[in-house]
């Protein structure tokens, strides 16, 4: 069976941003080039983040990072008619949920949905409840994807299958994902095999550090999340590689 691989576009700095240097247009472009190599190449779905805004804020964005992400995800929706979700990083889950709807995205990723983390923005402490509120009252179909003890991050190693459980029993969220340390880094195989176990009535993602070379690694993933590998290089912050993209999509399929 075919697994879902999901890439990533990861924003260009946005206004306000202390890397922004000007010229919103190439934003926008640099986002719906890398999205049309994404679809080209083959992806499932596509998810919109604002990558390039370090260093990040522990919750709230400003109101102007909602409303470009809302107006980049819709054009490249419309444009590749795939899936898109949002990620308004580190942890803006409400605005992630106000973008969604205003761009038509079909999901949400929420870097700490339940628990608490310890993160290089401080202690970042999970709202489910209030997402999921906030998901109610705007009648929204967005479903969420949240990271069991995500990357960049410290917290109770010991206690995952717990915090998996609760993430998805008790947070209500629709997807798990597992990823490694940090940005490139793959999850242990056997981490992601520990959380489907925990938890084997929802899908679980990997989500960080998947290649075409380590993919097959992965029994136990659901699906994927791809960022780094599809870029030129293997570098985050280079443009989509539609051959990478081709290369890692033609890989999944061997034995599904």
């Amino acid at each position: 069976m075919k697994r879902p691989i999901i890439g990533v576009v990861h924003l260009l700095p946005l206004p306000g941003a202390p890397l922004f240097r000007g010229g919103l247009e190439s934003v926008k472009s640099r986002a719906l080039s890398d999205g049309f190599a994404l679809a080209k190449g083959g992806v499932d779905a596509i998810i919109v983040e604002n990558y390039g805004d370090v260093p990040f804020t522990a919750e709230g964005v400003e109101p102007h990072v909602g409303t470009i992400m809302a107006v980049i995800a819709g054009e490249i929706r419309r444009h590749t008619k795939k899936p898109v979700g949002i990620n308004v990083l580190r942890n803006d889950a409400r605005t992630a949920m106000a973008v969604a709807v205003a761009a038509g995205a079909d999901f949400i990723r929420v870097n700490v949905h339940s628990g608490v983390m310890q993160t290089d923005q401080g202690v970042i402490a999970g709202r489910a409840g209030a997402t999921l509120r906030y998901r109610r009252q705007l009648d929204a179909t967005v479903k969420i994807y949240a990271d069991v003890l995500v990357k960049h991050a410290i917290g109770n190693e010991a206690a995952i299958k717990q915090i998996a459980r609760d993430t998805k029993r008790r947070g209500l969220a629709d997807v798990l994902l597992v990823t490694g340390t940090e940005t490139g880094d793959p999850p242990e195989p056997a981490r992601v095999r520990t959380v489907k176990d925990a938890v084997p009535e929802a899908p679980v993602f990997a989500a960080s550090g998947v290649t075409a070379d380590n993919i097959a690694d992965f029994e136990a993933a659901d699906g994927f999340i791809v960022g780094t590998f599809f870029k030129r290089g293997g570098v985050t912050s280079n443009e989509v590689d539609g051959k990478r993209v081709a290369a890692l999509v033609k890989a999944s399929l061997k034995g599904a």
